[in-house]
Formats: structure tokens, sequence, C-alpha cells
């Protein structure tokens, strides 16, 4: 009989203690994962709305002049886009895109314009306290290769004695699909917050993985492989959505993968320009062709970043 009372009770103490053991777990799980992802999102909101009023700002003011520049540049074309395509504001690649369906800027142009582009890529570092230097650096980075990628196409079409087009305004999108036309203030407000909430369900992701799987095991895995990770991430990077550029910077500055990986999917991604393309350009073997160039132009330049010790942390 004191055996069974004292199995019984043994028997109730191990239930005790599993039951103790996984509502810690949980708990442990609701606080790393769940409440840091909150904080570590809810420190971001101010900057990133900042920065896209600044963002706005610029794409109100300034973006008219720049797409005027950039058609006037003639050959100089590709030095003009990537410079341009590296300002921070959500509809030039869109707009680069309408500008080559009319045939009015080249192909280089349109490459270096891609390349350059970062979508979000600036607000989230600047958010994330990235130190500015590596920033600029990695800005200047995509830019440089923007132009020499575009001015080596350029020249290689005209060694090829592939002539340019005409000029064909009728195919021009009148529409880019920025949707910014609500104002400086409302666009700003409503950036912050959908991106916000995005951040917000990637860190929720990112920390869910690190709990369980653990860091040290996700660095290591196939994120960490060179090249390999370099052509995922431009994979990724070819979603026609800010999601891809968000969630390969958060990854980067969270140390899951290189600053060279991040780069590729940047250079790979061109935010809603690729969708204006495939919609406006109708020629299906073109527009595969660039998405083809910016895959393999990321996947080297991107792993050439890594070499020469660009970094993000």
């Amino acid at each position: 009989m004191n055996f069974l009372l004292h199995t019984d009770h043994t028997s109730h103490e191990g239930v005790f203690h599993f039951l103790t053991d996984r509502l810690g777990r949980f708990g442990l799980f609701l606080e790393e994962v769940v409440w840091h992802g909150f904080i570590d999102t809810l420190k971001l909101v101010l900057f990133l709305f900042l920065t896209y009023l600044l963002m706005e700002f610029i794409e109100h003011k300034a973006s008219d002049k720049a797409r005027k520049m950039m058609t006037r540049a003639g050959s100089l074309g590709p030095a003009m886009g990537g410079v341009l395509g590296a300002v921070p504001q959500c509809g030039f690649s869109a707009a680069a895109a309408n500008l080559y369906t009319g045939r009015v800027i080249t192909l280089g142009t349109l490459i270096a314009v891609f390349l350059s582009t970062s979508d979000e890529m600036l607000p989230i570092m600047i958010a994330g306290n990235i130190h500015i230097s590596k920033v600029l650096l990695i800005i200047a980075y995509k830019s440089a290769v923007g132009i020499a990628m575009g001015f080596a196409i350029d020249l290689t079409m005209k060694a090829m004695q592939i002539g340019r087009e005409e000029i064909n305004i009728d195919e021009i999108c009148e529409n880019d699909g920025c949707n910014c036309e609500a104002g400086i203030l409302r666009s700003a407000i409503h950036h912050t917050v959908s991106v916000t909430l995005f951040i917000f369900v990637l860190t929720v992701l990112i920390n869910t993985l690190v709990f369980f799987v653990g860091y040290d095991a996700l660095s290591s895995s196939v994120f960490s492989l060179p090249v390999i990770s370099h052509v995922l991430s431009s994979l990724v990077g070819l979603i026609p959505n800010c999601a891809s550029s968000v969630a390969l910077t958060e990854l980067a500055v969270s140390g899951v993968i290189s600053a060279g990986a991040m780069m590729s999917g940047l250079f790979a991604g061109a935010g809603v320009g690729i969708l204006i393309l495939f919609r406006m350009n109708k020629r299906p073997k073109e527009n595969a062709m660039i998405v083809g160039l910016l895959i393999a132009i990321g996947v080297v330049f991107g792993f050439f970043a890594d070499i020469i010790g660009i970094s993000v942390v």
C-alpha cells in the first residue's frame, strides 16, 4: 500500500514537473520571441517614420526632375541611372521600366537603375542602428556596380551593332504603380505602419528560428554557404514587393546572412519595377534576359562584396 502511494505521489510529481517545465518553456518563448520582437520593432517606428517622411518629400519634390535628367542623359544614361537609382524613393525603378518600354532610355540605363535600387534597405538599416559609414559604403558599392554594368551592357550592344530602337512614347505607362499621391504625411504614415507590421512578423519568425534551432546552427546552415546563399538571396530579391528587401536586410542585420548575400538579393530586386517591366514591355524573352542579368550580376558582385570584406554588423 505504501508502495502504491509512493508510486502515485511520484507520478503526480512527474506530471507537475512536466507541466511546469512546459509552461516555463512557453513563457520563455513568449518573452524571448514575441515580447522581444515587439520591443525591438517598437524601437524602429520613429526612425522609420522620419526616414519615410524624408523619402516621400524626395519622391514628391524631386522625382520628376530626376526622370527628366535621366531621359536627357543620352550616352551618360547609366551613370545618371546608377546615381539616381540609389536615391531612396519608391517609384523610380517603375519609372525607369516605363521609360525603357518606350525606349526613352537604354537597356544599360535600366539595368543601372535596377541594380542601384535598394527599396526598403535604407530605412531598415537606419532603424537598426547600422553605422552610417557601412550604410553609405553599401549604397556606393551598389551604385558603382550599377553604373559599371550599365555602361558595359550599352557598349556590348554597340559592339554587337545592336542599334537603339526609336522612342515609342505610346508604350509608356502613365501610372508608375507607386500610389504615393495621397500626400507626404499620409504616405509616410502608410509606409511606416505597413513596414512596421511586416518587420514585427518577420522578427517573430526569425526569433522563433533562433529559439528552436539555435543561432549557431542557423548561421552554419545553407545561408552561410558561399555562392549558394547568394543565389537563394537573389531569388528572394526577385519578389516584386518591399517584403523581399525588408526580409533580406533584417536577416543581414540579424547576422543570419552576410552583407554580400543581402546585396545579391538587392541587386536582383527592383521593387515594382520588375512588375511594370513585365506588364508593359511586351517582349517576354527580353524581360527574361533582363531578370537573368540581374541574378547573374547579383550573385557575382554579392559574392565579391563578401570577399573584399563589406559587412553590416
